[in-house]
């Protein structure tokens, strides 16, 4: 079961970015394989993948309806020292899983298993029991609707710690302006606080907003909390304790040769937050 779990985990987690719904999605999948006859057969592993995808393509479904029009951002995945049962390579960015919700399911899928798998669109029409034509298709109307949410997605694990490290001193010394110098102009801060946590503002934009609601942040809730930096999902970040107990991820995101923050995605729902570990 461990052994299928990961393999199975990145390709739910892909489409769903919720943990819990990754593992529903392969214990249903996997109770149902268990109790079915196996004739026909041949494959074991690519049958599971192909039933898991599906699978997690309907969960998505039924939770798009249920999620409504509210901010939702993807539970993070420590990627530097990810779970033994996680293939952490085939973890996708966090500013892509965030993206990715622009899509619809079937979309999202065709796109995950294109561009991170590395399907041949034969073996995608195979999969989600579609036409070769309809792969390109929705190929096509991925790239074009993420295209137009103007973003890059670059990996800057190398040399961003000095940078988050500015940035924990600039907020310690309540610096303002130098905290605007390292915003990006078209900058932008979501924030997740789930059903229970109420937040400030879902959504900020622009240097001056957003360097006032981080500095607000960091002396109202902050001050007292330890800071760690942490890669998530194979992207920069700082994780927030009160003690033992983890308050908030934010998962950076830099323009290009990491001059300047672009995206600051924020979780402090509780519920996404269960999975990260205190190193």
């Amino acid at each position: 079961m461990n052994n299928y779990q990961r393999k199975l985990f990145p390709y739910a987690y892909n489409i769903l970015g919720s943990i819990d719904d990754v593992m529903d999605a392969i214990q249903d999948v996997m109770v149902k394989y268990v109790s079915a006859p196996k004739q026909g057969v041949e494959n074991e592993t690519g049958y599971l993948i192909k039933a898991v995808i599906n699978q997690s393509i309907n969960i998505k479904k039924r939770n798009k309806k249920i999620a409504g029009d509210t901010m939702w951002l993807p539970e993070p995945i420590a990627t530097e020292k990810a779970d033994a049962n996680i293939n952490r390579r085939e973890i996708i960015s966090y500013s892509m899983l965030f993206l990715l919700e622009y899509l619809n399911p079937k979309e999202r899928a065709v796109f995950i298993l294109k561009e991170a798998f590395d399907y041949s669109h034969e073996e995608i029409a195979g999969t989600l029991s579609i036409s070769i034509e309809n792969s390109r298709k929705l190929l096509s109307r991925a790239k074009n609707e993420l295209k137009t949410k103007d973003r890059k997605f670059s990996d800057f694990k190398k040399a961003i710690s000095g940078s988050l490290q500015g940035y924990i001193s600039i907020l310690e010394n309540g610096d303002v302006k130098s905290l605007e110098k390292m915003l990006s102009t078209d900058i932008a801060v979501m924030t997740d606080g789930g059903p229970e946590i109420k937040i400030v503002s879902e959504l900020t934009v622009g240097v001056k907003a957003t360097a006032a609601l981080m500095m607000y942040v960091y002396k109202t809730y902050q001050k007292t909390l330890s800071i760690l930096p942490a890669i998530i999902n194979h992207q920069p970040a700082l994780i927030f304790y009160d003690g033992n107990t983890l308050i908030n991820c934010q998962v950076f995101e830099f323009e290009e040769g990491a001059k300047k923050i672009s995206h600051i995605y924020s979780i402090v729902d509780p519920e996404k937050l269960k999975n990260i570990h205190k190193p």
